[in-house]
Order: C-alpha cells, then sequence, then structure tokens
C-alpha cells in the first residue's frame, strides 16, 4: 500500500491564495506596529533594571537593556495575538 498524500498536487483555486497572502500580510504588519509599540515601552523599565542589576554586581557582561526590552516584547506580542 502506498501514501498517496505525501504527493499531492495543489488543486486549490488560484484567486484564493492572494487573499490569503494579504491576511498574512496584513497580520504580519499588525504584529510589527504592536511589537514596537511594546518594545518602546519596556525599555525604559529595561533600562532601569539592568542599571539595578549593573550596579548591584559592579558587572555591564549581563544583557543590555535593549536585549532585554526585545526579549520582553518578544514573549508580551504573541500573548496578544493568541487571545485573538
Amino acid at each position: 500500500m502506498s501514501d498517496m498524500t505525501s504527493d499531492m498536487m495543489d488543486t486549490s483555486p488560484a484567486r484564493t491564495a492572494p487573499a490569503r497572502e494579504t491576511v498574512r500580510r496584513k497580520n504580519s504588519v499588525e504584529f510589527t506596529v504592536y511589537f514596537a509599540i511594546i518594545f518602546v515601552a519596556t525599555l525604559p523599565l529595561a533600562t532601569l533594571t539592568w542599571a539595578m542589576q549593573a550596579i548591584r554586581s559592579r558587572s555591564f557582561t549581563s544583557k543590555g537593556p535593549m536585549a532585554r526590552a526585545w526579549t520582553q516584547a518578544r514573549i508580551i506580542t504573541p500573548m496578544i495575538f493568541s487571545a485573538y
């Protein structure tokens, strides 16, 4: 018995593909806008926590404020989109 699902041709109409592409692009732009807003909003707090940790440890070897804010935005933004 052979597996017929591994080599199936795409038989969907050509007009539905651009609609999916448009939706994906729209979501991508919306995701980017939300990401940028959250990144800018978390930057001051990330700078504060980075400075406090640098003062306590007397070292600047940990992640900087930009990396901390980027990480927080990467965590928070998908949470917003998963609520849809």
